[in-house]
C-alpha cells in the first residue's frame, strides 16, 4: 500500500494548483477531474527534481463544471481510481435560498435553546 497525498495549493482564476506526493510511480499516469460520473479534465503532473515522489499538480477547471447550485468535481489517481480530492463550487440563486433557508432554521433553532436555557434557569435558581 502507499501513501498518496494531494495538498492543494490554490484555486484561482480557474485553476487548481497542488503538490502530489507518492511513493507509488503509477501516480505519474496522471489524475482526471470528474463531474457527474464524466471525466472533464486531465491534470498536469510536472516533476519535483528537488524532491523525488513530488509533481507539481495544475488542472484548469472547464466552464461546464460552472453551473447554479453546488458542484463537486473529484479529482481521482487515474492508475487507482482513488479520490485524492475533491473541488466544490457553489454559485447561483437557488444556493442563496437554500442559504437564507438554513440561517433561519439555525436562528429558529437559537431563539428555542436560549428560551429552554433561560426556563432552565428561573427553575434552578441559576445552579
Amino acid at each position: 500500500m502507499t501513501d498518496d497525498a494531494l495538498v492543494r495549493v490554490r484555486l484561482q482564476a480557474g485553476q487548481y494548483q497542488a503538490v502530489l506526493t507518492s511513493t507509488n510511480a503509477a501516480m505519474a499516469e496522471g489524475i482526471e477531474a470528474v463531474h457527474e460520473g464524466k471525466v472533464v479534465a486531465i491534470a498536469t503532473l510536472t516533476p519535483d527534481a528537488g524532491k523525488p515522489g513530488n509533481w507539481q499538480v495544475s488542472l484548469d477547471l472547464p466552464a461546464q463544471v460552472i453551473a447554479d447550485g453546488v458542484q463537486v468535481i473529484a479529482l481521482r489517481a487515474v492508475a487507482t481510481g482513488s479520490v485524492l480530492d475533491r473541488i466544490t463550487l457553489m454559485a447561483g440563486s437557488p444556493l442563496d435560498e437554500d442559504i437564507r433557508a438554513e440561517i433561519a432554521l439555525l436562528r429558529d433553532e437559537l431563539e428555542m435553546l436560549k428560551r429552554a436555557f433561560r426556563r432552565h434557569c428561573a427553575e434552578t435558581g441559576g445552579r
